[in-house]
């Protein structure tokens, strides 16, 4: 298994060779990661593996808070891309198709399609028909869909200051820079430029 997915090796802790100082000195040194970069490095000293210490550290993060037990969107039935979904209609204040819905959301169509079909069984959107072409469907949020979104965001907001909290404001916003970049150079490489 390797950082990159998030994963742990077997033995972390104790294979790592971290020492309490270490780990107290270098918050990074006391890591899931760190000890797993550790390991690849005994394995092949002569590969990089400094992308792995931010990818793995990146996922790591990302499967750490969708498992939030304590997360508002968990205590609301929501998933993160539930929720992105319901928040698109909201702030765009508009009817979206799925397609548009996809884009949105960074979503593949069929995972659009999924979430528009449970959400609307949950009364949270409902969709209509154009018109003019019946193969296409615009989907807006009910009046329930826009109280719990309303209602929501403001617990999941201080839910992830209080994430947040370890971090102070100054390296937040480096961090959130540095993510930005991250993310502009990936979108343009792997996704291509937003239509």
């Amino acid at each position: 298994m390797t950082a990159a997915n998030g994963g742990r090796a077997a033995g972390v802790g104790a294979a790592g060779g971290g020492t309490q100082g270490e780990a107290a000195g270098d918050p990074a040194a006391g890591d899931t990661l760190a000890a797993v970069v550790r390991q690849w490095q005994a394995v092949h000293p002569d590969l990089d593996t400094g992308p792995m210490e931010i990818i793995g550290r990146i996922n790591r993060c990302a499967a750490l808070l969708q498992q939030a037990e304590d997360a508002p969107l968990r205590h609301a039935g929501l998933t993160r891309p539930e929720f992105d979904l319901l928040g698109a209609l909201r702030r765009t204040g508009l009817e979206l198709t799925p397609g548009e819905l996809a884009r949105e959301t960074f979503s593949s169509g069929a995972a659009v399609t999924k979430r528009l079909k449970q959400l609307t069984e949950r009364g949270l959107v409902e969709r209509r028909g154009d018109t003019r072409d019946r193969r296409v469907a615009h989907v807006r949020l009910t009046d329930t869909g826009r109280a719990l979104v309303d209602g929501i965001l403001p617990a999941q907001l201080s839910y992830e200051t209080a994430v947040l909290s370890g971090v102070d404001r100054t390296r937040q916003s480096e961090l959130a820079a540095l993510l930005g970049d991250l993310l502009v150079q990936l979108e343009g490489r792997l996704r291509g430029p937003r239509v």
